[in-house]
C-alpha cells in the first residue's frame, strides 16, 4: 500500500507518468471496436425485455416449495408455451414470470401449474402485468435520460468548456451503449432495475471525467505564457496526476457491486439483483476507461485544432529543437511542474560536491578567534 501511495504521489507531481496522450488512437480503436461489438450484439440478439414491458403475468406458490426451479421451468413453460422465468425467494416460494399472455391463459396456466406441482389452485397466486405500465417507464426513462445529457452538455459549457462538454458527451454515448450491449450479449432479463442501474452509472461516468477537466483547467490557465508545454502534454499530466484516485474511487464502487452480481445473482441465486448490478459493474468500468482514455484525449484533440495551441506547439518545438529548454531531455509526461506550469529542478540523487568559495577565508587571521 505505500509502494502504491508513493506512485500516487509521484504521478501527482509529474514525476512519474504514462503518455496517454501519445497512444490515443489505440484507445480510440479499442473503443470503437467495444462500441461495434456491442451494437451486433444489440442488433443481432436483442433485449430481452421483462414482463413489465411486455405485459404476461407473475404466478406465486407457497413457502417452502419442494419443487426445483428447474423443474417449475419446465411445467411452466409447459403449461403455456410460451419462455418463463422461475426464481426461488427466501421463504422458499417459487415466483413464476411468463410473459405474452391475457387473462385466460393466465387461468389456465395457472389451474395447470397447481396440478403439475400439486397443489390448490387456490394456493397460487396469480397477477397480470400490463405492457403500458413498462412502456410508461420506458419513455419517462428516455426522457430522463434526454434532460440529464442537455443540462451535463450545458453546465460543461459553461463551467469549463464547449470542447470539454462534446468529449463528455461522446464519453457518456460510449459507456450507455457499451452497458446495453452487453446486456444483450449476456441475456440478462431487462427490467426497471435495468433502467434505474443505466441512470445511476452516468453520474459516476461523468465525476471521473469533470476530475480531470478540473485539473486540466488549473494547469492549462495562461497557457500561452509559457514556452515548456503544449496542451496534449499538460493534459496528459492531468491524467496521470488524477490516475490513482479515479482507480481508487473505481474499485472501492466497484467491490460492493460486484459482490451483489457474483455473489449475491450468481451464488445465492438471488436473479433480481441481476437486473441492476451487472448495469452498475458494466458502467463504473467503462466509465472509468472513458474518461482516462477517451474524454480527455479527445479534448487535447479539439484543442490542439486551434490558432493559438497550433501557434504554442510551434514555439515549444523551436525552442526545444533549438536547445533552449532544459526539460529535453525529460520526457513531458514525467517532468515536474508547479502551480505555475513551470518545470521543477531535477532532483539531485546521490551527494552533492559544492565548488568552494574563491573568497573563503580571505581577510581572516589565522588560528583561533578571540
Amino acid at each position: 500500500m505505500s509502494k502504491l501511495g508513493n506512485l500516487g504521489a509521484r504521478l501527482h507531481h509529474g514525476e512519474a507518468g504514462y503518455d496517454f496522450i501519445k497512444n490515443r488512437w489505440i484507445w480510440y480503436g479499442v473503443s470503437v471496436l467495444i462500441t461495434i461489438a456491442a451494437v451486433l450484439g444489440l442488433g443481432v440478439r436483442g433485449l430481452h425485455m421483462g414482463i413489465e414491458f411486455q405485459g404476461g403475468a407473475v404466478f406465486t406458490t407457497p413457502k417452502n416449495m419442494s419443487a426445483s426451479v428447474s423443474a417449475a421451468e419446465g411445467y411452466a413453460e409447459s403449461a403455456s408455451g410460451h419462455d418463463a422465468i422461475v426464481q426461488k425467494l427466501g421463504d422458499g416460494s417459487l415466483r413464476i414470470q411468463v410473459a405474452g399472455i391475457d387473462t385466460k391463459e393466465s387461468d389456465r396456466i395457472k389451474d395447470r401449474l397447481a396440478d403439475d406441482l400439486q397443489l390448490d389452485g387456490e394456493q397460487i397466486n396469480a397477477e397480470l402485468v400490463g405492457p403500458s405500465w413498462g412502456e410508461q417507464i420506458a419513455n419517462k426513462a428516455w426522457q430522463g435520460l434526454g434532460i440529464f445529457l442537455f443540462l451535463v452538455v450545458i453546465y460543461l459549457a459553461i463551467a469549463f468548456e464547449w470542447r470539454m462538454a462534446v468529449a463528455a458527451f461522446v464519453a457518456l454515448i460510449h459507456d450507455i451503449t457499451i452497458t446495453v450491449g452487453i446486456y444483450a450479449l449476456v441475456g440478462f432479463e431487462v427490467t426497471p432495475g435495468t433502467v434505474i442501474g443505466l441512470l445511476t452509472i452516468l453520474g459516476y461516468s461523468l465525476y471521473d471525467t469533470v476530475v480531470v477537466f478540473d485539473s486540466l483547467k488549473e494547469q492549462t490557465r495562461d497557457i500561452t505564457k509559457q514556452t515548456r508545454w503544449t496542451y496534449s502534454e499538460i493534459a496528459n499530466r492531468s491524467i496521470n496526476g488524477t490516475l490513482v484516485r479515479s482507480v481508487n474511487t473505481t474499485v472501492v464502487a466497484l467491490l460492493p457491486v460486484a459482490g451483489l452480481l457474483f455473489i449475491g445473482g450468481g451464488v445465492l441465486g438471488a436473479g433480481m439483483l441481476n437486473d441492476i448490478s451487472l448495469s452498475l459493474f458494466v458502467g463504473l468500468a467503462a466509465g472509468a476507461y472513458s474518461s482516462i482514455f477517451i474524454a480527455t484525449p479527445l479534448v487535447a484533440d479539439l484543442k490542439e485544432r486551434e490558432p493559438a495551441m497550433k501557434s504554442l506547439r510551434k514555439r515549444v518545438l523551436a525552442k526545444r529543437a533549438h536547445g533552449g529548454d532544459d526539460s529535453q531531455d525529460t520526457p513531458p509526461a514525467t517532468a515536474g511542474y508547479d502551480d505555475g506550469l513551470e518545470a521543477a529542478a531535477p532532483a539531485v540523487v546521490g551527494p552533492r560536491n559544492q565548488p568552494a568559495s574563491r573568497s573563503r577565508g580571505r581577510g581572516r587571521p589565522s588560528g583561533k578567534r578571540r
